[in-house]
């Protein structure tokens, strides 16, 4: 039972995380079951034969490596290799380094450390090959972990290290929670070196100019578990815990709630092709559940992209033929087969109609000032300035932006519309 439990109005996210350099978000053990194993029931044969590789995990606290040591043979894996690096707080730290701590703790612990499974048998003789015996082999087998050496560019264990760059050439598929602060720099040479990966990241990773482009053309998509939450962490005894929600378990262990928190893979799962069920744009005018939709003559039109709002993945219209704007989230249900994607709402992705001079942002509490702001993002003129709502101003016209959209358009309609 935890210590304490508190939440707070306020959220620690991922872009907090990344700016304070806070990298350290340890992923628990049952998010990291659920996820690999809804990929095993789309194909059991998913990890057999591959090596596995951890490169942002301190391998005895790391619950991937955890789980991919005790499921070792059920997943039929070749090898599991996790390293950490210099800097960790709990880097070789943990008790399956005896030799580390004798000499009356004179002798200095390792910061960084490679560890690699090439097999886990029944090593206690109870019948059964788990965690237990992994930690058994590790204490008798010196030789199955190793010292990371730094180099002139980075310290020993970064996953940009030669070392650790040596174990991603070896790898086949590469599992971990990556530091937020990286997250574009990690996702780079994954690709650059041509891996599958399996990887937690920040939502707002799929407006990113170094992601989105990897996403549009299928090289890179969301993963099987959806949190429309948030997730929970470990994270180091000295991490300020300001977040939306945290805890202090019996142990004095720190846990914290991110929100917008995602799988990034480029690993086939079957979700990805479940077809998303709609009704027709008639219909959701007539029916829609959402006030924003329901009784309207028409969908909105942004004013800067050939295209119409649809503010919600379930108000996707399946008939109909032109570019719609989608939110983010929409990619957590995307399927291939069903829809194409454009394009998102964003300058550095050159697909907007028009573009508009300096314009006045005028904001909540009336401030005025100059920005060029509108131009990133979808723009949606209105005929009476809103009240309580940042609003863009350009001549005589007004304007609300919205969030970054996906530019989507239908390649398959359903067979038939709403059902009767």
């Amino acid at each position: 039972m935890s210590r304490q439990i508190q939440s707070k109005p306020l959220n620690r996210s991922l872009g907090a995380a990344k700016a304070a350099k806070q990298d350290e978000f340890y992923t628990q053990y049952v998010d990291i079951q659920k996820e690999v194993e809804a990929y095993l029931e789309f194909d059991p044969d998913t990890f057999r034969g591959k090596v596995v590789y951890c490169n942002c995990d301190d391998p005895f606290e790391s619950n991937f490596f955890k789980y991919f040591a005790a499921n070792f043979n059920k997943l039929a894996l070749k090898k599991l290799i996790a390293t950490s690096y210099d800097g960790s707080p709990i880097a070789g730290q943990g008790s399956l380094f005896p030799e580390y701590n004798e000499g009356n703790g004179k002798r200095q612990k390792p910061k960084a450390i490679a560890v690699i499974l090439d097999y886990v048998k029944d090593e206690d003789g109870d019948g059964a090959a788990n965690i237990e015996d992994v930690k058994l082999f590790l204490k008798r087998n010196k030789a199955a972990r190793i010292a990371l050496k730094g180099d002139d560019k980075f310290p020993g264990g970064d996953f940009r290290s030669a070392d650790c760059v040596a174990f991603l050439k070896e790898a086949d598929i590469v599992v971990t929670n990556p530091p937020f602060s990286l997250f574009r720099v990690y996702v780079a040479q994954i690709m650059e070196y041509k891996k599958k990966l399996l990887i937690i990241g920040n939502l707002n990773a799929i407006t990113y100019k170094e992601i989105f482009p990897l996403i549009k053309d299928n090289k890179l998509w969301m993963g099987v578990s959806i949190h429309s939450g948030d997730r929970e962490f470990r994270v180091p005894d000295h991490y300020p815990l300001n977040a939306a929600g945290w805890r202090i378990d019996e142990n004095g262990v720190k846990y914290i709630r991110v929100k917008g928190v995602r799988w990034y893979t480029n690993l086939d799962h079957g979700r990805r092709h479940q077809r998303l069920e709609g009704m027709t744009l008639a219909e959701n005018l007539r029916f829609s559940k959402h006030k924003e939709i329901k009784g309207k003559a028409a969908y909105d039109r942004y004013d800067n992209y050939d295209a119409i709002e649809v503010p919600f993945t379930d108000a996707i219209p399946g008939d109909y033929d032109g570019m719609m704007g989608v939110p983010i989230t929409f990619l957590d249900k995307y399927n291939p087969e069903q829809y194409e994607i454009l394009g998102i709402t964003k300058t550095w992705d050159g697909g907007a109609c028009k573009t508009y001079s300096m314009q006045t942002q005028v904001s909540k509490d009336g401030s005025k000032s100059l920005v060029s702001k509108l131009n990133d993002g979808p723009a949606i003129k209105v005929s009476e300035c809103p009240t309580g709502k940042t609003y863009y101003r350009v001549g005589t016209e007004n304007f609300i932006q919205l969030y970054a959209r996906v530019l989507i358009r239908v390649l398959t309609r359903p067979a038939r519309g709403r059902k009767k």
